[in-house]
C-alpha cells in the first residue's frame, strides 16, 4: 500500500474508532432509548419508563377514553328564567272599566250619559328597566320590578292603580329579554345572545339553534363560563340529555373553539408529518399506515414507540410512559388494531443500529472514489 494511500486512511481509521455516534442522525436506536430509560434520577427514581404493548396493557389505556371524563356537569344547578333585570323592556298595556284614568272618561259617548261597561286599553310605549331595576310610569311613579315575574308586576301595577282607576287590570311581557340570556361564540355559523325560556333550553339545543360546530364535533371544545365557575369538554363526548348537556342558566357564556386533533409521526418513518385524525377514533395501525410505516432502508421494525404525555399523571408525580410496539411479532398487529391513539401522541421509529456504520462505509466509498477512478483511467 502506498505511503498516500496509508495517509488517507489514517482519519479514516481515526472516525471509525472514534465511533459512529458522531455522524448525521434524526434520532435516537432503541437502545440509546432503553438505557435512558434505566438511568436514574439523583432520588434513585428511573427517569421514564418502557412498557411493551400486551393485551392488558392496551386494555387498560383504553378504558378511560371509552369510559369519558365529565366536566360540563360539574357546573350544575339551575335557576330561574323568567325574572326581570336591567336592561330588559317591557310592553305594559292598562285595561279600565268605566271612568278611566289613562283613557278618558267614555260615559259621554254613551247616549243619555250612562255608563260604559266596555273595557278599554291602553298600551304604553316600550318601557325599559333602568340599572336599578326600575320602571317609571305616569301617575304611578317609579317602580322596582327587579327579581320579579310579569305576573309580579302585573299585581304591583294593579295594586297602585287602585283608588285611581275603576278596576283595572294590567298586562306586561317581556319585548326585549336580556336578563334570562346566555351569549353563544366562537366558532359557530350563528353567534350571539339566545334567550332563555321556561322550556329549559340545553346546551345541545342551544348549540344546534346558533346552526351547530362550525368544525368537526370530536375536533371542537366547549367551553362554558358560569359566574366565576369555568368548565370545558370535547363537543363529541356530550351526549343529548346527559348530565353534560346542561340546562343553561341566564349569564352563561359558551365558546365553541376549533381544536383539531392530531398525533404526530418522527424519525425513521416513511413520511414524518402531524396527522390530523380526521374521524372519532383512530387505532395505532391506521395511525402507522397513514404515515407510510417504518422505513425498510432506515428504521428498526422491532422499536415502534408512542409517546403519550399524561398532565394529570404528571401532577401526581408519575414517572412519564414510553409504549413500544415490536412488529416483528405477529400479535403486535392485533394488539395495534384495538390501541387507540390520543390527541398530540408521538410516534417515533427508531432508526436501526446499522444505520450509523452504513453511513459511515457510504462516507468512505465517497471518499476513495475519485482515487479509484483516478488509477483505472491511468
Amino acid at each position: 500500500m502506498s505511503s498516500r494511500m496509508c495517509a488517507v486512511l489514517a482519519p479514516v481509521a481515526l472516525l471509525g474508532v472514534a465511533g459512529c455516534t458522531s455522524l448525521p442522525s434524526n434520532g435516537p436506536t432503541a437502545g440509546a432509548i432503553l438505557h435512558r430509560a434505566e438511568a436514574r434520577q439523583p432520588d434513585g427514581t428511573a427517569t421514564f419508563q418502557v412498557i411493551d404493548l400486551s393485551l392488558a396493557s392496551v386494555e387498560a389505556m383504553n378504558a378511560p377514553v371509552a369510559a369519558g371524563v365529565s366536566t360540563l356537569a360539574a357546573l350544575g344547578g339551575e335557576r330561574r328564567v323568567d325574572q326581570i333585570g336591567p336592561g330588559d323592556v317591557l310592553s305594559i298595556t292598562i285595561y279600565e272599566v268605566g271612568v278611566s284614568l289613562f283613557a278618558g272618561n267614555r260615559a259621554a259617548a254613551v247616549a243619555g250619559g250612562g255608563f260604559d261597561p266596555s273595557a278599554h286599553g291602553e298600551t304604553f310605549p316600550d318601557t325599559m328597566v333602568d340599572a336599578q331595576g326600575r320602571i317609571d310610569l305616569p301617575y304611578l311613579g317609579p317602580i322596582n320590578v327587579a327579581g320579579l315575574t310579569t305576573g309580579e308586576v302585573q299585581q304591583r301595577l294593579v295594586a297602585g292603580l287602585r283608588g285611581k282607576s275603576q278596576d283595572p287590570r294590567a298586562l306586561v311581557t317581556i319585548r326585549q329579554n336580556v336578563t334570562n340570556t346566555a351569549y353563544l361564540s366562537g366558532a359557530i355559523p350563528r353567534p350571539g345572545r339566545l334567550a332563555l325560556t321556561l322550556g329549559r333550553e340545553r346546551l345541545l339545543d342551544a348549540i344546534a339553534n346558533a346552526g351547530g360546530s362550525a368544525a368537526a364535533a370530536d375536533d371542537t371544545l366547549v367551553r362554558v363560563v358560569r359566574g366565576t365557575q369555568m368548565a370545558e369538554q370535547p363537543l363529541g363526548t356530550i351526549r343529548t340529555g346527559s348530565a353534560d348537556d346542561i340546562t343553561l342558566v341566564p349569564g352563561d357564556r359558551i365558546e365553541l373553539i376549533r381544536r383539531p386533533r392530531t398525533y404526530t409521526a418522527l424519525g425513521a418513518a416513511n413520511r414524518i408529518a402531524q396527522v390530523p385524525f380526521d374521524s372519532d377514533r383512530v387505532s395505532l395501525a391506521e395511525a402507522l399506515a397513514r404515515v407510510g410505516g417504518p422505513n425498510d432502508n432506515l428504521a428498526n421494525p422491532s422499536a415502534i414507540f408512542l409517546f403519550r404525555y399524561d398532565a394529570l399523571a404528571d401532577a401526581a408525580g408519575e414517572r412519564p410512559v414510553i409504549y413500544r410496539l415490536n412488529l416483528l411479532r405477529p400479535d403486535a398487529y392485533f394488539l395495534a388494531q384495538r390501541f387507540m391513539m390520543r390527541d398530540k401522541d408521538v410516534l417515533y421509529f427508531a432508526n436501526a443500529s446499522t444505520n450509523q456504520p452504513s453511513k459511515l462505509f457510504s462516507i468512505i466509498n465517497q471518499l476513495f472514489t475519485p482515487f479509484i477512478t483516478a488509477r483505472q483511467i491511468r
